[in-house]
């Protein structure tokens, strides 16, 4: 099948824990380099502790960053949290190709959230104001988006097991006060970071009308984008 085709397969690509900036250089690489040959692909990934600051961010909801890196990116949104035991999944699509609109790729993001929670029995929403996903009032997935030459990157990252303290030293996604929630919070048993966070990239995929195959190399060369290595397409 032609990754020209509707229904093409997406590459999943599992990182396991990975500092942030080699792989968001790596997906703007990737997202630069891209010709129409190019495959599909979802990164899931780990990041070590870091607050990121999406192109709308103000200086005043960064309150007490401390020890944990702030980095400036390029996503849409305001500032957010990442950190050990919160699946990131990275959405490196051709929305052109696959004719598919932001708003359509937020509402498949969510879903698929909402989706895999539920297989846990928790009931979630999203919300029309805020992009991201809630349980009850309080959030437990945040969203933040990049369309660059017609395609996407950046994408959402779930709590499932992680500590939530540091979201107490900005206010998440420019909101004062706003109460976060994670997966094992709301469960009876500790749930599986990779389990999740496979579950995700599969929802997702079928939101999309895609279907997922591993990634035969199994690691794009995301150490080498901070030196200014290349990366596969």
């Amino acid at each position: 099948m032609s990754a020209r085709e509707a229904g093409a397969p997406i590459a999943l690509l599992c990182l396991g824990r990975r500092p942030y900036l080699p792989v968001w250089r790596a997906m703007r690489e990737l997202t630069d380099a891209r010709d129409e040959a190019t495959q599909d692909q979802f990164w899931l990934v780990e990041h070590d502790p870091v607050f990121t600051q999406g192109q709308a961010g103000k200086p005043e909801h960064l309150l007490m960053p401390g020890d944990i890196p702030v980095v400036q990116t390029d996503r849409g949104g305001q500032v957010t949290y990442h950190g050990p035991g919160q699946v990131v999944l990275y959405p490196l699509l051709d929305v052109r190709r696959a004719r598919l609109g932001v708003r359509d790729l937020v509402s498949a993001l969510e879903q698929a959230v909402v989706e895999v929670l539920a297989e846990h029995g928790v009931e979630a929403h999203a919300r029309p104001d805020a992009p991201g996903v809630y349980v009850g009032a309080a959030k437990i997935a945040s969203l933040g988006l990049r369309i660059r030459r017609g395609a996407s990157y950046h994408g959402v990252a779930l709590n499932v097991d992680g500590d939530l303290a540091p979201f107490q030293r900005i206010n998440p996604c420019g909101y004062a006060g706003m109460a976060m929630t994670r997966l094992a919070d709301l469960v009876a048993q500790r749930p599986s970071v990779e389990r999740v966070g496979t579950r995700l990239a599969e929802s997702l995929a079928r939101q999309l009308g895609r279907h997922l195959v591993p990634d035969e190399a199994g690691e794009p060369t995301v150490g080498q984008a901070e030196a200014g290595g290349g990366i596969r397409r």
